[in-house]
């Protein structure tokens, strides 16, 4: 198993992120949230996991640890594949996630394109007795933040986020320009407006369009 991997990012499309080890690239598949925090040129460090199938090998990247934890643990679940735990952690931070399954909060995980209500009942079902039981801590959602980046830079990281889940350029405008004054809010009183609340905010909206 390659648990991780550390290098300088060669450069970051679409899903992937190509990271030079030992003069050799790796392509990683990662989530909209990790790939908007990786900058070609930049060394990195991701939390890895390799999925082996007859005809590929593919390797999913991740920002901590924790979120390939849950990644794989997300994978036990009956139906659920890299694909789909992947896209779970592109709209839930691993904390949330363990809160929706500990809450049964069934609307928090239909946010996930691909899961509907019965998918979300089968997460809770399966996993409410793995998360608790495979050394996570249940916790509250922590906030996102990227460190250094300039208050601007959340309409980048939104539009890309939005963008790799599969909404279409006229959703992602209207979704931005939703979120607009709660991200414009947070920076008048000097804070940097928040990615994944506003993600989850944008989801909703979607969802309910």
């Amino acid at each position: 198993m390659i648990a991780s991997v550390a290098g300088r990012v060669a450069a970051v499309t679409g899903e992937v992120a190509v990271v030079e080890v030992g003069g050799v690239g790796l392509a990683v598949q990662c989530t909209p949230t990790t790939l908007a925090t990786l900058r070609p040129g930049v060394e990195t460090r991701l939390a890895t996991s390799l999925v082996v199938r007859e005809d590929s090998l593919t390797l999913f990247g991740f920002a901590t640890d924790d979120e390939r934890a849950v990644f794989d643990t997300l994978q036990s679940v009956t139906g659920v594949g890299p694909k789909l735990a992947q896209a779970v952690l592109a709209v839930h931070s691993p904390e949330a996630v363990r809160v929706a399954v500990a809450t049964d909060d069934i609307g928090a995980l239909t946010l996930v394109p691909g899961i509907g209500k019965k998918g979300a009942q089968r997460l809770v079902l399966e996993l409410k007795d793995k998360l608790a039981g495979a050394g996570y801590a249940l916790a509250g959602e922590s906030v996102v933040r990227l460190p250094g980046q300039p208050s601007y830079a959340w309409r980048d990281q939104l539009r890309q986020a939005l963008t790799g889940l599969g909404w279409s350029a006229r959703e992602v405008d209207e979704a931005l320009a939703a979120v607009g004054p709660e991200a414009e809010a947070a920076i008048a009183v000097g804070d940097e407006p928040d990615v994944a609340v506003l993600l989850k905010t944008s989801l909703r909206m979607l969802s309910r369009a």
